[in-house]
């Protein structure tokens, strides 16, 4: 087992993933989820579907791309 390592829990209920751990993990996108009374961390191989439920399934897909297109001329506009 690896050496133990101490993170805090932030406001916002983020911690920051050590420097050598993130290294290691060689990966941006994780895995999170409770096991009796463990968070277990874990690099995602495959990103397919990972982000299916953000995705707007009831346009099509030139309707998403002009809504895009929109808020961002909003912000850059107006930011």
């Amino acid at each position: 087992m690896s050496k133990v390592k101490v993170a805090k829990i932030n406001k916002k209920g983020q911690i920051t993933i050590p420097a050598e751990y993130r290294k290691r993990l060689k990966h941006n996108v994780v895995e999170v989820y409770i096991d009796e009374d463990r968070i277990i961390i874990k690099p995602v191989e495959d990103l397919g579907g990972i982000l299916n439920e953000y995705a707007i399934k009831d346009k099509p897909i030139e309707k998403v791309i002009d809504m895009e297109n929109s808020v961002a001329s909003e912000v850059f506009l107006n930011g």
